[in-house]
Parts: structure tokens; sequence; C-alpha cells
């Protein structure tokens, strides 16, 4: 089962996802730069709870750890989503897309993904035939 994490350890996580791999103290002054306020020991804490749950690991240098995603961008942006359309929108996909774009528009770009995906969902879905009296007019 993917582990969901908090707000605070999906911050570090995508300094991993950046970096690759780093240490307490560079986690520590990117999450900073991103505007938070943590201590050093706040980062060490929050990434010692987060190997224990899996969501990170560690290599060892001497004293020195390097720190390094184990759960993957993909995955856990999917778990994320699929949490937040259940648990606000109750699954419900076209209301939650009406709501995104509404809260800000896509660039062309952005536009164009959002077509290839809609294509995309398109082929996937079975293809539905009229059964009884419709289909045999």
């Amino acid at each position: 089962m993917q582990v969901v994490p908090t707000e605070r350890e999906l911050q570090a996580l995508k300094v991993l996802w950046q970096l690759g791999e780093a240490t307490v103290r560079e986690i520590c002054e990117a999450i900073n730069a991103r505007g938070d306020s943590l201590a050093y020991t706040t980062v060490l804490s929050l990434l010692q709870v987060m190997e224990q749950k899996g969501l990170v690991g560690h290599k060892a240098s001497g004293k020195l750890y390097s720190y390094f995603a184990r759960a993957s961008r993909e995955e856990t942006m999917r778990s994320l989503t699929r949490g937040f359309l259940d648990r606000v929108f109750d699954g419900a996909v076209d209301e939650y897309l009406v709501h995104a774009l509404e809260a800000k528009r896509p660039s062309a770009d952005e536009i164009r993904k959002l077509e290839q995906l809609i294509a995309e969902a398109k082929q996937k879905q079975p293809s539905r035939r009229k059964s009884g009296k419709e289909g045999s007019k």
C-alpha cells in the first residue's frame, strides 16, 4: 500500500526528487528557501520518521548521511490526487476539472496535454454497444 506523505513530508520529497540525493542540511536549506523556517533538527526528525514509513532511505559516508526518495513522484502524486478527488469531489473528475480550470487558466501547452489525455482516456473506454430493441432498428 502506498504511504501518503504529510504536507511537510511532501516538501522534503520534492527536494529529493529534484536533487536526487541530499544531506539533511541541503534539504533544510532548500525547504527554507521556499519560504518555511525549519530548524536542522526538525528536518532530521522528519527524515527519520519518513525513513520508518519507507518514503526515504539514506546512505552513510562516515558521519554524513545522504537521503534519497524511495517513494516515486508519479505514484505519490497519483495517490494524493486520488485521495483529494475522493475526499473533496466524491470522485467526480469533471467537477474537479471545472474548478481547477476556473481557478487557474491553463497555458496553450497545458491545454494540448489535456486534450491528449482526454483522447487517450476515450481510447481506453470500452465501447458501449446498444442492446435489445435500441440496437435492432
